[in-house]
């Protein structure tokens, strides 16, 4: 027993060196681990919230771009960090819901190795062409996929993606041969060069190529027309009810960080997200800027893993 009481200036240092640590937070500098290569969409939103949160914070934000396996490795390498504060994963729709449809095995779990902070964008995917394909519809695209089975290539960079196109697929009646991606911009180098002739990807990503002229724009995933593209028509419109995806980022970090320490960087992202610096640029992209909270985002995530486990089955998409 008295070992017991003599140990307890150690223990109560230990608690109000921990207490101070987490009052003191943030005191060096973060990182913030994208899954994702440079130049892609979740790259692109990270690096836009980084800027802004850096500043509310005081601290500078590292953006660390760890790609490979549709965000899974990022994922885990973020898992595996210290839950301290000090480390930030940008999750997505692949990392943190689809991945878990499509891997057998992951080296992480979406619910159980984060704590949510928050959502911060969610925007739609075009379907585009290249421009020698011959269709300027989605409908021309369907026929000339059914002329042509198996005969085209479509991209797309990460197994979110992949599972909206073979849903598209079964509502179409079509079938694609699939080129997987490691991320956006390789995806984008080979479309815009000829070496597929499909791709679907998020906004932000591929309409300056459309733009430019070096694709094709048919559709938005998105049950409402992009802000940035009013006349590019939805899926459904064209002829396939129902079809609506998107693609969404959020901000996690390691299971068990210190629970003042997710409430200081949810308030630093509901200050960042509420910037109309960051939503006119996030516009730019047809993307919204959007601040929940980490219990509504804990639920979203929950929620997708269900719808997507679900569309993975109704596609025969099994887990490799």
């Amino acid at each position: 027993m008295k070992r017991f009481f003599k140990s307890w200036p150690i223990v109560l240092g230990l608690f109000s060196s921990l207490a101070w640590a987490q009052a003191d937070f943030p005191n060096k500098p973060l990182r913030m681990i994208v899954p994702f290569p440079p130049g892609g969409v979740t790259d692109i939103v990270a690096r836009t919230v980084s800027v802004k949160l850096s500043a509310d914070l005081g601290q500078p934000i590292v953006v660390e771009n760890r790609a490979g396996a549709s965000g899974a490795i990022g994922a885990e390498l973020g898992a595996r960090a210290p839950a301290d504060g000090y480390t930030l994963i940008m999750g997505n729709i692949s990392t943190l819901a689809i991945n878990s449809a499509t891997f057998a095995k992951l080296g992480y779990d979406p619910v159980t190795s984060f704590d949510p902070v928050s959502m911060v964008a969610v925007q739609p995917l075009l379907i585009t062409v290249h421009p020698g394909v011959a269709a300027k519809t989605l409908g021309e695209l369907v026929q000339l996929a059914k002329n042509q089975p198996g005969q085209l290539n479509y991209g797309t960079a990460g197994s979110s993606i992949h599972l909206a196109v073979e849903q598209f697929n079964s509502l179409a009646g079509i079938r694609m041969n699939h080129i997987a991606y490691k991320g956006s911009a390789p995806a984008i180098t080979d479309l815009v060069g000829g070496q597929i002739q499909v791709l679907f990807d998020p906004f932000s990503s591929i309409y300056p190529q459309v733009a430019a002229g070096k694709a094709r724009a048919l559709a938005v995933t998105t049950d409402k027309r992009a802000s940035a593209a009013p006349q590019l028509p939805t899926v459904a419109e064209q002829g396939y009810a129902g079809f609506d995806v998107s693609s969404w980022q959020g901000i996690v970090v390691p299971a068990g960080t210190p629970k003042s320490v997710v409430q200081r960087l949810h308030r630093g992202l509901a200050n960042v997200m509420a910037s109309a610096e960051v939503k006119d640029k996030f516009s730019q992209y047809s993307a919204m800027a959007v601040a929940t909270s980490p219990e509504e985002f804990s639920a979203y995530i929950k929620q997708e893993l269900v719808r997507w486990k679900k569309v993975a089955q109704q596609a025969g998409v099994k887990p490799e």
